[in-house]
Parts: C-alpha cells; structure tokens; sequence
C-alpha cells in the first residue's frame, strides 16, 4: 500500500518481516521518549506478531512502525505495542494511517476494539488514539492500568489503558 503525504513524499505501508526487526530497534533508539525493547523483542515483533503490525517507509528507510498483538483472551481486540515514527515521517499522518493499515488487515477481520496504554502527559499519543477513535466512530475510555510504584517501582511514570470501540466505521 503507497500512499502520497503532503508534501508527496511516497510511503510504503506494509507488513513487517523479520530483517526489519534490528531496523526497528534503531528507530525506536531514534523516537524519545519511546522505551527500547532487546532487539530479539524487536526480532519477535517483526515475525511472530507481523500481521498485527505495519512497517512504513520512504526510498528504502524505515520511518514508522507499530507493533501490536491480539491478545488470546480478547480475540476482538488488537493491542497497540508502541508507535514509532520517525521525523522524516512525521506532519503527514503517517501513524493514524498505519493504524488503520493494521485494522484493515485479514488477520483483524474479527476485531472491533483497540488497546493501547499511555502516560499522561504523552499529549501526541493521546491526540493520535484520539483522532482514530473519532475516524473509527468508536467511543474511547480509559483508567490508571499500570501504576507507577506499584508497577514500575517508582522508575516509569503511570500508564493508562485506553480501549476504543466498537467501530461503526471501516478504516
């Protein structure tokens, strides 16, 4: 899938593979604040849980990419990993694009809901999960899922569950 930003730079959407997944690491390490996995976490994304993400790239480099899982107790639910897009990629809604990429796919032909968790004051994360919930036709709610002391041992601020569904919409 190509599709034209706004300033017609040509980005390819498609399916991960696992020789994308040392390209991941370098993207996130690229994307602060987003939190570095091993790069065999990175291996695993890019080949166990491919169909439910998307890799994005202009001329050959990677710019984007979402990692994501349908997790076994919630077969109607996607579950966004992580979004990463790097600058080149940025100011032509390239993550709501891969977003929608992903719900689209077969292997999401069953799912009506979206997970994500977020900290508070990731305001582009927010503005992002948002805007899709609304494209979506889908309600967005949230709450406190994995505490900062409790969870974290007080090294990572509060992370909030949001869940956006049901879709009334196709992406």
């Amino acid at each position: 899938m190509t599709s034209e930003g706004s300033n017609t730079t040509a980005i390819t959407l498609r399916t991960p593979v696992k020789d994308d997944g040392y390209r991941l690491h370098q993207l996130v390490a690229q994307c602060p604040p987003l939190d570095p996995n091993s790069i065999y976490c990175n291996l695993l994304q890019c080949s166990h849980f491919a169909e439910t993400g998307v890799a994005a790239e202009i001329d050959g480099d990677l710019v984007g990419f979402i990692s994501g899982y349908i997790p076994p107790q919630q077969p109607e639910t996607v579950f966004v990993w992580q979004v990463a897009v790097h600058e080149k990629g940025r100011g032509q809604g390239l993550a709501k694009r891969m977003l929608k990429a992903i719900v689209a796919r077969d292997a999401c032909k069953d799912v009506t809901h979206m997970e994500t968790t977020i900290t508070e004051d990731n305001e582009a994360s927010w503005a992002l999960f948002r805007s899709f919930a609304r494209d979506m036709g889908a309600e967005l709610t949230y709450h406190e899922h994995f505490e900062k002391d409790t969870h974290f041992g007080g090294k990572h601020d509060s992370e909030f569950l949001l869940r956006i569904g049901p879709f009334t919409k196709s992406a």
